[in-house]
């Protein structure tokens, strides 16, 4: 012990063997801490952790949240929902490609939308005290555009959602087309290929994934394969789905090979794609065209003609 102890002063009176022990030390401290971190994200994100914890806890707070909302909402129900049967069905579709499922959604979303209509104005006409500078009528005309944003807020919000998962179930396709292509040609039949896909999706592409094991799921409760693919193409909305799903119902109507018939729409759809990076592509040159005008050209003319000017201009002032 006493030997430990003249070496950490030996240690002490070196000031440039105490500056790498502390380097090491923080090193150290840093490599752990990350590793750590690392450890508690991976267990937070794993899909079998995420799948227990739904078996074990029951609901997931999100659902029990939504319950309780519904409940509160029952009275004013009648007042707040819209009462044409397009207009529900219609933004029930919109919740649905958004990736709100619950049958609960609707009433929570017109909810939200109730209650920042009213609290955004009330939140603006009582912070008005703490701001005298503004007028009355242009408190009135704040609280005015704190209520449109409350109303339409929640649209837009609920439009990026649908753009958002909407592109992520496009930029899935093409791999489990692939993949179902693949399922199919190797014999297995039409629902275990859509489940096999939908397992080997689930990490990459999960909004995609659960949808097809949706479809699976359809078709294992007994509802009819046209009807389970078609609801598959009313919950995406995707064209290139609505078309393969068009193309997958006419092959068990007729009774022809369902490979071939992938296989046929697989080529069209990697012809589709080519196609349509060609044509961004040959948009560049005209988007390229306001930042090199902008942005290009003027640093450009500074960089060369400007020492010139400026030689001009010390000439003409001597």
């Amino acid at each position: 012990m006493e030997a430990f102890l003249d070496l950490i002063n030996s240690y002490m009176s070196d000031e440039v063997i105490l500056r790498r022990v502390l380097v090491a030390l923080s090193a150290a401290t840093i490599f752990i801490l990350g590793i750590g971190l690392s450890i508690v994200i991976m267990n937070l994100t794993s899909p079998i952790r995420r799948r227990m914890g739904l078996v074990e806890d029951g609901p997931p707070a999100k659902d029990r949240l939504m319950m309780i909302v519904t409940t509160a909402m029952g009275p004013v129900a009648g007042y707040v929902l819209p009462q044409k049967g397009t207009e529900r069905d219609d933004m029930t579709q919109k919740l649905i490609r958004a990736g709100f499922r619950s049958p609960q959604a609707l009433q929570v979303f017109y909810m939200t939308k109730s209650l920042l209509v009213v609290a955004l104005p009330m939140l603006v006409l009582i912070g008005w005290r703490w701001f005298p500078d503004i007028a009355g009528r242009s408190t009135l005309t704040y609280a005015m555009v704190a209520s449109g944003i409350g109303l339409l807020g929640p649209n837009i919000v609920l439009r990026q959602l649908v753009e958002r998962r909407t592109k992520g179930l496009r930029n899935g396709f093409p791999d489990a087309l692939d993949l179902l292509v693949v399922c199919v040609e190797s014999g297995l039949g039409l629902a275990a290929a859509i489940q096999r896909v939908a397992d080997e999706l689930f990490v990459s592409h999960p909004d995609l994934a659960f949808e097809l094991s949706t479809v699976n799921a359809e078709i294992r409760a007994s509802m009819p394969r046209e009807q389970a693919l078609r609801n598959l193409a009313d919950r995406t909305g995707l064209p290139d789905i609505k078309g393969l799903v068009g193309l997958l119902v006419q092959t068990m109507r007729f009774g022809t090979s369902v490979s071939d018939a992938l296989r046929v729409y697989s080529d069209e759809f990697r012809d589709k794609r080519m196609q349509r990076a060609e044509e961004q592509a040959a948009k560049m040159g005209t988007k390229l065209i306001f930042p090199l005008i902008f942005c290009m050209f003027p640093v450009f003319f500074i960089v060369a003609i400007g020492p010139a000017v400026l030689r001009i201009m010390a000439w003409m002032a001597g």
